[in-house]
């Protein structure tokens, strides 16, 4: 499976969102390139425990759905009739 890839616009936007952090909540301030390295560690060793646990989170709620719609189609269930 192929790793996580955001398109230029999106990785400069996230990049950006990381220097503002980091700026405001640790008084650090980085340039544009080591945001970047700290975006792809972050893509690298944690996007794939939240990518996952979002799949897990979708599975329920379509768990959940798929449980509503086989109740309603064994609603619908005519009563066959005996010989």
């Amino acid at each position: 499976m192929a790793g996580i890839e955001f398109d230029r616009a999106t990785r400069g936007d996230l990049a950006h969102l990381l220097r503002d952090y980091l700026k405001r909540e640790c008084d650090a301030e980085i340039g544009g390139m080591d945001a970047e390295f700290l975006l792809d560690f972050i893509t690298e060793k944690l996007g794939p425990r939240f990518y996952n646990q979002g799949l897990r989170d979708a599975a329920v709620a379509l768990a959940k759905r798929m449980d509503v719609l086989s109740e309603a189609l064994e609603e619908l269930e005519r009563p066959e009739p005996r010989d």
